[in-house]
Formats: C-alpha cells, sequence, structure tokens
C-alpha cells in the first residue's frame, strides 16, 4: 500500500488526484455544487415519483375494474405456478409447466372476449393445428434417415412462409395471433422432439398445459368480477353523446359571448390533447372510432349476460356511434369559426342570438335526451323528438331569410340603377312600406336596418376586453391603413364569418335526423323497453268547484 501511494503520487507530479481536485481541497466551492446538484436531481426524482404514485391511485379510484383486473391476474398467476411443484408421475408437468404461465400472460386481458376467448382459440387453435403438422413431419423425418435435418430445416421454411402470407390476407386478420403461436409452437416441437426424439410426448404435454393455463384464465376471468366488452361500448357511446353536447352548447355560447383565444394553443392547431374542455369533448368523440372497433371485435364473442342476449347488434352500437361522428365534425366546423382570424363584429351576432341559442341548446337537449334513453335502454317517446330543433332551425331561417343583408355587403346588391344619394328617413320609410317597389333588391337591406345594426370594421374585443381585428392593420378606432374597396372586402369577409356559423348550426339540425333514425334501428333490433306512460291528471269541469 505504501508503494502504491507513493507511485500515486508521483505519477501525479504533485498534484491532486482527480476525485480530490474534484471534490475541492482549499475552499470546497466545487464540493458543494456538486452536493447541491446531487440533493436537486434526488428532490426532483423524489417528486416525480410522488406525482407517479398520486396518478396511479386517482386511476384506481376512477376507475376500480383497473384494480380488479390486476389482483385477478395475479391470482391467475399464482394458481399457475402451482404446476411447478408437481410431484406426479408426469414430470415433464413440472418441467414444462412455463407453457401454462405463458398461456395465463398472452390470454388475460382487460375484457373478458377482448383476448380471453378471441387469443384463447387462437391459441389453442394455433397449438393444436401446429401439434398435428410438426408430429407428421417428425415421422417423415424419421423414415427420411440420414436426410433428416434437411427435411425439418425445410419443413420449417415452408411453415413459416405459408403461415406469415395467409395472415396477410383481410379476412384472416382476426387469425393473425393464432398464425403466430402456430409457427412459434411448431418450430420448438420440432426442436425439442428432435432432442429428445419423443415428438408425440411433446405434442402431448404441451397441449395439455396450454389447456391448463387456458382454463385458469377463463375460469378467473368469468367468475370473478367479470369485465364484459359490450358493456364498455355501450357506455362509449353513451358519453359521445354527452361529450357532443356539452362540446355544441359551449361553441354557442362561446360565439355569441365574442370569447377567443388570445393565442391559440399550437396543440389545437396539430389537433392534438390540450386542456381545452370544449375542444376535448369533440375530439374524444371523433377519435373513439379505433377503440369502439376494437371492442366491437370483442363483443361479439361474448356469451348473453345482462341485458344483452345472444346475438346482440352490436355493429348497431358503432352505426349509431358514426352518426353522432358526423354531427361532431360540425361542431368541429363552429369550433373552428371561433378559432378564426376572420370574425364578425359583436352587434352584428346580437342580431341573431336568441335563435342560435335556442338552436344550440335545443340541439344539445337531443342529443342529451338520446344519450338518457341510450343509457337506459328505452325506446323513444310517442311524439317527435326534433320538432322544438326543427322550430328553432325554421326560425333562425327565417331570421336569415329577414336579415340576410347583414351577412353580407348589401352595397353590391344593385339591379338595375341606384340612387347615388338617399335620405336616412326615406331608406327607413322604404323599410316599412312592403309594396314600394324598389329598383335595388332591398332599400332597407342597403342601410343594414340602422335602427338595430350599424355598420362597422371587424372588431371583437375576448375575455379580457383585448381587441381583436382582421386584418392585422385595421385599426382600433375603426381606421384603417387601407382605403376603399380594399377595407370593404375586409368587412364582407368578416360578415360572412357570421353566415358561416349560422349555416354550419342549420347543417348540424339537418345532420341529427341521421342520428335519431340509428338509434330508432337499434332500438327496434335490441329490443330496447317501452318508456315509462306518465299518466296526467284529468283536467277539472269548466264551472265545478274543486277542493
Amino acid at each position: 500500500m505504501g508503494s502504491i501511494k507513493c507511485n500515486w503520487a508521483d505519477s501525479s507530479g504533485g498534484k491532486l488526484p482527480l476525485l480530490v481536485s474534484f471534490w475541492g481541497n482549499e475552499d470546497g466551492g466545487s464540493r458543494r455544487r456538486g452536493l447541491k446538484v446531487m440533493r436537486e436531481k434526488i428532490k426532483n426524482s423524489w417528486v416525480e415519483f410522488n406525482d407517479f404514485a398520486r396518478k396511479a391511485l386517482e386511476m384506481g379510484r376512477s376507475d376500480p375494474r383497473k384494480v380488479i383486473f390486476a389482483v385477478k391476474m395475479g391470482l391467475a398467476l399464482s394458481l399457475t405456478s402451482l404446476l411447478i411443484f408437481w410431484k406426479g408421475s408426469y414430470q415433464d408437468f413440472a418441467q414444462y409447466s412455463i407453457w401454462a404461465i405463458l398461456t395465463v400472460i398472452v390470454m388475460f386481458e382487460f375484457s373478458i372476449a377482448g383476448a380471453t376467448f378471441i387469443k384463447g382459440f387462437n391459441r389453442g387453435l394455433g397449438t393444436l393445428c401446429a401439434g398435428i403438422l410438426a408430429f407428421c413431419f417428425a415421422e417423415l423425418s424419421v423414415v427420411a434417415g440420414k436426410f433428416e435435418e434437411v427435411v425439418i430445416v425445410i419443413s420449417i421454411f415452408l411453415t413459416g412462409f405459408c403461415a406469415s402470407y395467409l395472415k396477410l390476407y383481410p379476412t384472416m386478420k382476426p387469425y393473425e395471433y393464432g398464425f403466430r403461436v402456430f409457427v412459434l409452437t411448431y418450430c420448438i416441437l420440432m426442436v425439442a422432439g428432435n432432442r429428445t426424439r419423443e415428438y408425440s410426448q411433446a405434442v402431448l404435454t404441451r397441449l395439455v398445459l396450454i389447456a391448463a393455463g387456458a382454463g385458469v384464465t377463463l375460469v378467473v376471468n368469468i367468475c370473478i368480477f367479470p369485465i364484459w366488452a359490450g358493456e364498455s361500448l355501450h357506455k362509449l357511446v353513451v358519453k359521445n353523446f354527452k361529450d357532443l353536447a356539452t362540446s355544441l352548447e359551449g361553441c354557442v355560447n362561446g360565439y355569441l359571448k365574442c370569447v377567443e383565444y388570445e393565442r391559440i394553443p399550437s396543440k389545437i392547431l396539430t389537433y392534438q390533447a390540450a386542456d381545452d374542455p370544449l375542444y376535448n369533448c369533440y375530439r374524444s368523440v371523433v377519435q373513439s372510432t379505433s377503440e369502439e372497433d376494437t371492442l366491437l371485435g370483442f363483443a361479439t364473442w361474448e356469451p348473453p349476460h345482462g341485458p344483452y342476449r345472444h346475438n346482440y347488434p352490436w355493429e348497431n352500437f358503432v352505426k349509431v356511434s358514426g352518426a353522432v361522428k358526423h354531427c361532431a365534425f360540425t361542431v368541429m366546423a363552429l369550433h373552428g369559426c371561433i378559432l378564426s382570424e376572420i370574425q364578425a363584429p359583436a352587434d352584428r351576432r346580437h342580431v341573431f342570438s336568441n335563435e342560435l341559442q335556442k338552436v344550440g341548446s335545443e340541439g344539445a337537449k337531443v342529443l342529451r335526451e338520446l344519450g338518457s334513453k341510450l343509457e337506459k335502454m328505452e325506446k323513444l317517446s310517442p311524439g317527435d323528438i326534433l320538432k322544438n330543433v326543427h322550430e328553432a332551425a325554421e326560425q333562425l331561417q327565417q331570421k336569415i331569410d329577414h336579415k340576410s343583408y347583414v351577412l353580407v355587403n348589401s352595397e353590391g346588391w344593385e339591379i338595375g340603377a341606384r340612387p347615388m344619394e338617399l335620405d336616412l328617413e326615406d331608406l327607413i320609410n322604404a323599410a316599412e312600406d312592403e309594396n314600394m317597389k324598389l329598383g335595388s333588391k332591398s332599400l332597407s337591406e342597403a342601410v343594414l336596418e340602422v335602427r338595430s345594426v350599424s355598420v362597422g370594421t371587424a372588431l371583437c374585443y375576448d375575455a379580457k376586453n383585448t381587441l381583436r381585428t382582421w386584418p392585422s392593420n385595421v385599426s382600433a378606432n375603426g381606421g384603417s391603413m387601407v382605403k376603399g374597396d380594399e377595407f370593404k372586402t375586409y368587412e364582407s369577409a368578416s360578415a360572412l364569418s357570421l353566415a358561416t356559423f349560422t349555416s354550419l348550426l342549420i347543417e348540424f339540425v339537418a345532420r341529427l335526423g341521421n342520428v335519431v333514425s340509428s338509434f330508432e334501428e337499434l332500438s327496434l333490433k335490441a329490443n330496447f323497453k317501452d318508456p315509462p306512460i306518465i299518466n296526467m291528471p284529468p283536467e277539472p269541469c269548466k264551472g265545478v268547484a274543486t277542493w
């Protein structure tokens, strides 16, 4: 040790070693900085761990089914692992018990039919076919004698080629996992059988162990708090109705209140998840297609349970959700009007505020009513569920017809020669005289009905009373760096944004009919229960005293 110490000191040339110089020797500043950095890293790691634990607990509280699934998975693995301690006559069960454990890991899924039935069927079928084929080629390889290795290699190539090619066929997509299991099992059986020369025993042992693992998986997953894919699909479609109703009301209210984004989040512009409830609601509806298709494939394998009978029309649930998505695209466009750089002034929006508000509220009411009926599995009540929303849309359309000059630049509505100078009083009188024949389409429209609407620049205020204009060279006081026709173009574009919003809202009402038709078809095929009959109290006879 002494010689090593001397050699170290000599090699360093009288200087401190690297470790000592890093931590500091004289003032200790480097050492303190290093300790500070280490403390910060430990502190950040502890904060991240606490945040992860908190979110994990919140996930379990919000959906207890996930906790139940984890418990069932651990129980199934524990029961299957008992094969390791097998002391019976067949010692191969203990030696190859890993096959049963792997079967549980692969088959056990969140929903019963999800992968428990589908993957179980694929695994069993793939293993059985691989065992039969391996037994046949094993006998052939024994007969081949010195060409045994050649037969095994060629058989593995042909098996891998055929299975990989067939699983790409469109109708074979549900059995893709079965093809993978088939190839894997065949290769393992051929290699293991060639080593032990007991092909039949190897095939039989693995089939029994796989069956044992599948049986444990099915019993645990079905008998202990079963989680059904069909029920999840049902709840997902109901949630889509409620989310779309929330987004519709939010879009209409936000537009009428001139709520605008001070800065549009980049995640919304790139259609990513963002902290905007209005945006997330309709986005979740549009993005639910893949989840619905997955749950549909799982639900078709489920046995009858609860209110869901045999051959239940699960595909109609997806059809109803598709009609809801068709409406969600319109709501997405309505939200785009709020995000648009071209905005109509608040006074023009106020002209149609009552009608727009009524259409939005009635449309959301219809969606919530359909969602409630679907959740309760009830048929629609007698009468037209779309009556009120259709009346609201007709009132909006009539208001547009009466005040359509608000939505466009009326100065371009020339049919013939138009007077260049007209008194304001004459224009108002012209608006009140229905029998007056005008040279243009409407002289009252030309003044934008000055009693209620004033023509201004395309100005609007956001929630923080921050002025927003389009284009950017329009000043806040109504002045502009552009003159004449160019400014009128900007003004006309801002008015057309209001026309876009109103037309999209009317289009939404038109698409609601498809949702109702799809729901009625589902209620008939699924045999929903009749709605409860509400007995109205009899009206008292006139002239008869009642107490």
